[in-house]
């Protein structure tokens, strides 16, 4: 079974928090400015939701989702491709120690809070609730 970004013991270091930010923010920025030259990858409008780091700090894993969610695939296929020249994108605009190896997994927090209100919106659900 695959861990849970949400139920993963005592949580992130402060500083954990603070590079993930960091790099969140960097990450956003280099992707919006189509500072990869990737046709296939520039072509997407890529939402930077969050991302954790390893305690060590050594791996950043960034949790992002297209624009309108459709052509998530490609999407992330474009952005493991060049990871690389986003690493270096992204390690330009900050003052690390090292550059953290990026991993990118598709977002799906608004799925998961598009299945949480259907289940509110159920009849028995709400009956209980009441």
């Amino acid at each position: 079974m695959a861990k849970s970004r949400f139920n993963e013991g005592p949580g992130p270091s402060q500083r954990q928090l603070r590079v993930a930010e960091l790099i969140r923010r960097r990450l956003s920025d280099v992707l919006n400015q189509g500072m990869v030259h990737d046709p296939d990858l520039n072509r997407f409008s890529i939402t930077v939701g969050e991302v954790s780091c390893s305690p060590d700090l050594k791996v950043a894993t960034a949790y992002v989702l297209p624009l309108g969610g459709t052509g998530s695939d490609e999407a992330l296929e474009a952005l493991r491709r060049n990871k690389q020249e986003i690493r270096r994108a992204v390690n330009k605009g900050l003052s690390l120690k090292f550059s953290p190896e990026l991993r990118f997994v598709v977002d799906d927090t608004f799925d998961r809070m598009d299945n949480t209100r259907a289940m509110f919106a159920d009849e028995k659900v709400r009956r209980d609730l009441d």
